[in-house]
């Protein structure tokens, strides 16, 4: 009897070792998978390139003894309404200094940007006057104008998650993955190239045939002319006759 309570005794402990083990070494290789499988190899899919709304601004310095627009503001000005006109998806906001020195010649100056938005493509209804008193008297306050737009944004970089060196945390690096920043200023220059963000997600529609050009091809077509188009022009920017 006592042999045989031994033996169980000694079954069972072997069996919860064995267990314990097994355990561990679950334990173990569930640990390798998550951290193999945290970076992606494909850097489009570490930064990923994200179609999102952001802001356009800029602004507009005013004097205490000068109201209305320079020459090089007039320009700015007018550039954000034709940009507000292809890309703008809401109110162009006017954010003017109230209870400063050059509150009055601000106030003059809104007038002018507002004819200028105006005079570009924004209808008034979409240009909103916003007053704020500003936070440091010390600065000069200046105008600032602001729409809101979509915009295509990667990133952030210059993230390293890991060490680059050989580390026993840090399987990668045995495994010749690429580290976690690489790609990253390539995706975020694309992202600020794009003109427009849709682009990523939807090819653009056809635009219509020129329809006069395509006429002149169909008829020397018919004709069992050459329809190539020939430029007299051409000839010029050879070099020399040698070898004709």
């Amino acid at each position: 009897m006592t042999n045989t309570a031994a033996d169980h005794r000694g079954r069972l402990r072997l069996a919860i070792a064995l267990t314990g083990l097994s355990v561990m070494l679950g334990a173990c290789n569930t640990t390798e998978e998550i951290v193999t499988q945290t970076v992606p190899t494909d850097y489009r899919q570490r930064h990923p390139i994200a179609v999102q709304e952001g802001k356009r601004s800029i602004v507009i310095f005013v004097g205490q003894a000068r109201g209305g627009l320079s020459a090089a503001q007039h320009a700015d000005v007018t550039g954000i309404a034709r940009d507000w006109v292809r890309e703008g998806t809401g109110s162009v906001v006017v954010d003017v200094p109230v209870d400063t020195a050059n509150a009055r010649p601000a106030a003059a100056t809104y007038q002018e940007i507002r004819s200028v938005l105006m005079a570009g493509g924004v209808p008034s209804r979409a240009i909103v006057r916003h007053p704020y008193r500003p936070e440091d008297p010390g600065l000069l306050p200046t105008i600032r104008l602001s729409y809101s737009k979509i915009a295509a944004v990667a990133g952030p970089c210059g993230l390293w998650p890991e060490d680059m060196g050989p580390s026993l945390l840090n399987p990668d690096y045995n495994e010749n993955r690429p580290y976690f920043n690489l790609g990253c200023a390539s995706q975020r220059n694309l992202a600020a190239m794009i003109d427009n963000p849709a682009d990523l997600e939807q090819p653009r529609a056809e635009t219509p045939a020129y329809t006069a050009r395509r006429d002149i091809a169909f008829d020397r077509y018919r004709k069992g002319s050459p329809t190539t188009t020939t430029y007299p022009e051409a000839d010029k920017a050879k070099l020399s006759d040698t070898g004709k």
